[in-house]
């Protein structure tokens, strides 16, 4: 009899030891949301970009001194390189336009001169146009569009 018990204690272990290696089916991953685009470009040619395609891109470094005379540095995209990347070339003017409908225009002869003027990252997470020895006016925060005329 204990070699019977003996061999039914071998049975039931290896099946319980078979049960515990089978792999179950697990669930299909799924695929995490596409970023959405924090910039759009519109007018002469059509763009947009996520952060991760902005952060991606030559950034640089500019300082931009504010009408109080304090200096701080901005870190951001260059608006030629983005014009550049969304493939415009001829266009009299952009227009810079926050989230709250506030808007800058620049020309494009004062951007063809302003190779430091970017589109910088501020630290809660929006964007701003840094354009040194542009009028204070034409800093724009909460930068979501760029509009080509």
């Amino acid at each position: 009899m204990s070699k019977k018990l003996v061999l039914m204690s071998v049975l039931v272990a290896g099946l319980l030891l078979s049960a515990c290696a089978t792999k179950t089916a697990e669930a299909p991953m799924e695929a995490a949301p596409a970023a959405e685009p924090i910039l759009t470009l519109s007018g002469a040619a059509d763009a947009s970009w996520t952060e991760a395609d902005l952060k991606g891109m030559t950034l640089m470094d500019v300082d931009y001194t504010n009408k109080d005379g304090e200096t701080t540095t901005y870190n951001g995209v260059a608006i030629l390189d983005l014009l550049a990347a969304a493939g415009v070339t001829d266009y009299a003017t952009i227009s810079l336009i926050a989230s709250d409908g506030f808007s800058a225009d620049v020309t494009s002869d004062e951007l063809a001169a302003c190779t430091t003027c970017i589109v910088a990252f501020d630290d809660d997470g929006t964007l701003r146009s840094v354009l040194p020895d542009f009028s204070s006016k034409q800093q724009v925060k909460g930068l979501v569009e760029i509009s080509v005329q």
